[in-house]
């Protein structure tokens, strides 16, 4: 009985782990430029002293969903989405470059061009200031022009391009920020081949839907668990009696 026990136990712990990954999908199913976690159980013995005759349930996260999200177009001038493969580079809250798919840009009230999530986008050289200006624009290969202030319609300024990657999708992991990085920590290369569209965004590739089934499925999952642990219960006190007798 107690292999009973433990492993309805075990099972009932990883469902609620793997609950919080789909509820984290499902709360991002609006969010730009979002990409889904995977989840899947498998079976794991239990390893130490003598055979490993118990076996315990384990939800992990064996990757990412990085099929491309539908895009949109806003008509806002600083809105940008990727055309086909590519990210865009970011600087992280810890300062290494990271990459999304999030292209909401803004800039910030010190000069600093970010996205929606507060993220400083990197351009050639690093993150981008962007000078007190009339007119932005962003074209197809991220260069970012602007008119500076109190200047001729036709004076046009290159302030800098922002950087565009496109490493496998093999190298790539996901932070619990959200955001992609590579697996050795390093910088990925500038891709003059990843485009831009701009006056659109992308949005979360999270099928809502799906979300919204496999919740309740998990949910069946862990009441069929702890409902394993009580008959295991009654079971255990029904032994007992006998044994008394």
């Amino acid at each position: 009985m107690d292999r009973m026990l433990y492993i309805a136990m075990s099972g009932a712990k990883q469902t609620l782990l793997a609950q919080a990954a789909n509820t984290q999908n499902l709360a991002n199913a609006n969010t730009t430029g979002f990409r889904a976690d995977f989840d899947a159980f498998r079976a794991m013995p239990v390893y130490g002293d003598g055979y490993p005759t118990r076996v315990y349930a384990m939800a992990e996260r064996p990757g990412v969903d990085l099929s491309s999200g539908t895009v949109a177009a806003t008509g806002r001038d600083m809105d940008v989405a990727i055309n086909g493969d590519g990210w865009l580079a970011v600087q992280a809250a810890d300062g290494s470059e990271a990459y999304t798919r999030a292209g909401d840009l803004r800039v910030s009230s010190n000069g600093q061009l970010t996205n929606g999530a507060g993220n400083v986008i990197l351009g050639n050289s690093g993150p981008i200031a962007v000078p007190p200006s009339e007119k932005i624009e962003i074209g197809t290969d991220g260069t970012i022009t602007t008119r500076p202030l109190g200047q001729a319609p036709n004076t046009l300024s290159v302030v800098d391009r922002i950087k565009l990657v496109n490493p496998a999708k093999a190298d790539l992991i996901k932070g619990t920020d959200g955001l992609m990085r590579l697996k050795d920590d390093s910088a990925a290369p500038a891709d003059a081949n990843v485009r831009v569209v701009t006056g659109s965004l992308e949005s979360s590739n999270v099928n809502s839907v799906d979300a919204m089934v496999n919740m309740i499925t998990l949910s069946r999952q862990y009441e069929m668990q702890v409902k394993a642990m009580k008959v295991t219960e009654d079971n255990d006190q029904s032994a007992v009696k006998l044994v008394q007798m």
